[in-house]
């Protein structure tokens, strides 16, 4: 079971945390990752830790801005976002992907649980 929680309303250039707190058993091989979905799109990759060794994947529009953090002993992935932007709009979803390969990190279809989403709105 994944729970976000953090989005709301914030003025352009200003800051969130979202925060996905996970249960339940996993492989020992998994990466946790945030995908968002804004109106009328499809949904898409934003960030991805593995957990074994934190190594972090972002997509190009949020590097630089977002950070993705792992916090093991709460089982909790953070997802940090600076500098947010009204393109930034969207639901954000945590989600968990039990066998991870790099190649395929990016890809929601290998994600196998996911959050219910939490809204993020970046106001002009």
């Amino acid at each position: 079971q994944l729970v976000e929680s953090g989005g709301g309303l914030v003025q352009a250039g200003g800051s969130l945390r979202l925060s996905c707190a996970a249960s339940g058993r996993t492989s020992n091989n998994y990466a946790m990752g945030w995908f968002r979905q804004a109106p009328g799109k499809e949904r898409e990759f934003v960030a991805a830790i593995r957990w074994n060794g934190g190594s972090t994947y972002y997509a190009d529009s949020v590097k630089g801005r977002f950070t993705i953090s792992r916090d093991s002993a709460k089982n909790t992935v953070h997802l940090l976002m600076n500098s947010l932007k009204p393109e930034d709009t969207a639901v954000y979803y945590c989600a968990v992907n039990q066998g991870v390969i790099t190649s395929t990190i990016r890809s929601a279809d290998m994600y196998d649980y996911w959050g219910q989403g939490t809204l993020v709105t970046v106001s002009s």
